[in-house]
């Protein structure tokens, strides 16, 4: 394992430090249409047009390209009778290269991860569910690792007028309209090294194995539809899993000011969990995402809801608030509190009322070194879960975990 994590790093090195010199203030419209490309989220998704971007720009002839990526390794204690210690890896590799065609503009992106060295069962994370390690039992209390393939896909966007567009993104592996931007992407969770609890009820078709997305864009508002590959990824993580487009989704964004970002959505889901193939999920979601400056300290915030409305079985809700502030150009202070309903954690069967579980996350990350386009840095963060009575035999009275993580990452 230390020998792959090394190979890894050399290999992420040697990318990020060939993708050319940073172009700073550069002030480039959108992907899909006239807006700032700060605005751009994960797959077609929205942030604040005040989000600062990541990663390395420069510009090759008629393309603007961009590479982003990030390497970390983690060290894990989960608390209780379920709990257990690990240490894991966690990757992304992101590219892009953008060309514009008149009043048309061509995006062909790639992201991929090294997660599936942490082997199908990923890492432990108490009280998270989905998805398999073996294709016959569900994870529970483990965080699954990320694909090796996480994103393949090319957009096409057409200029109606100044302010408005029309856009094509068509993706082998991709993230369909629905949701927020994935918790990778989010400015506010993007420091923790722990999944969120409520991923599998916001989040988690990022990696979908076929998506076709096609959206209308006025100028703070985007009206978008998609065709998408319901099933989530099974334990075959570096396999391209490539099903018919059986599931759709719908959203609108709204980006009223620059330091706010606002989505709702729902969609179908055919078939998501390959354990329980009879059975469809009707997901609704709903988001605020803001970006806003307080002399040094840049506070990101997101708020997010989302309900998973199973075909066979009871609804279950989640919410999610979670902070980062960003302290001068090194220090980084962020929190996150979830409440979410369960329907698949052990011992519940004979409950008359899905659990509810609470969890509160407090961390700290501190930029310590740079070597060219890489930043190092390292963090911590403590997490307490409040559980009802009902599984406390199962958990414990009061199970909490802690997090160490050091990582590298592309930066300007």
């Amino acid at each position: 394992m230390p020998g792959r994590l090394i190979t890894l790093s050399v290999w992420f090195f040697l990318l990020s430090t060939s993708a050319g010199a940073a172009a700073d203030g550069m002030t480039m419209a959108g992907d899909f249409g006239n807006y700032p490309m700060g605005r751009d989220g994960s797959g077609t998704s929205w942030v604040p047009d005040a989000t600062p971007m990541d990663g390395l720009h420069s510009i090759s002839g008629d393309w603007m390209l961009m590479l982003h990526g990030s390497l970390a390794l983690a060290d894990t204690q989960q608390s209780g009778p379920r709990g257990a210690s690990a240490t894991y890896s966690q990757s992304m590799l992101m590219g892009a290269a953008r060309r514009d065609l008149g009043d048309s503009t061509l995006t062909l992106r790639a992201m991929v991860s090294a997660d599936p060295v942490n082997g199908a069962a990923g890492y432990p994370l108490l009280f998270q569910t989905g998805e398999t390690a073996n294709g016959r039992d569900p994870l529970v209390d483990r965080q699954h690792p990320h694909n090796l393939f996480m994103e393949i896909a090319a957009a096409y966007s057409r200029t109606l007028s100044d302010v408005a567009s029309l856009f094509v993104y068509a993706a082998p592996v991709g993230e369909p309209a629905l949701g927020p931007p994935a918790f990778p992407h989010r400015r506010t969770d993007d420091p923790n090294p722990e999944a969120p609890l409520s991923h599998h009820h916001i989040d988690s078709t990022h990696i979908s194995f076929g998506v076709l997305t096609t959206g209308l864009i006025s100028g703070h508002w985007k009206l978008e539809g998609s065709a998408f590959n319901g099933r989530e990824p099974d334990q075959h993580r570096s396999a391209l899993e490539l099903r018919r487009l059986d599931s759709w989704s719908t959203r609108l964004s709204f980006n009223p000011g620059s330091d706010l970002a606002l989505q709702v959505s729902t969609g179908r889901l055919a078939s998501p969990e390959g354990l329980h193939p009879s059975v469809s999920v009707v997901r609704t979601t709903a988001s605020v995402l803001h970006e806003h400056r307080l002399g040094a300290v840049v506070a990101s915030t997101t708020l997010a809801f989302g309900r998973n409305k199973p075909s066979e079985g009871r609804p279950t809700d989640a919410w999610l608030l979670s902070e980062a502030l960003r302290i001068g150009p090194r220090q980084t202070l962020y929190a996150r509190f979830e409440r979410v309903g369960y329907d698949e954690l052990p011992s519940i069967n004979d409950l008359t009322q899905s659990p509810i579980i609470r969890k509160g996350s407090l961390g700290y990350q501190v930029d310590f070194a740079q070597w060219g386009p890489l930043h190092f840095e390292g963090g911590a963060v403590a997490s307490r879960y409040w559980i009802p009575p009902a599984i406390s035999a199962v958990y414990g009275l009061s199970p909490d975990s802690w997090t160490l993580y050091l990582r590298a990452r592309i930066a300007p």
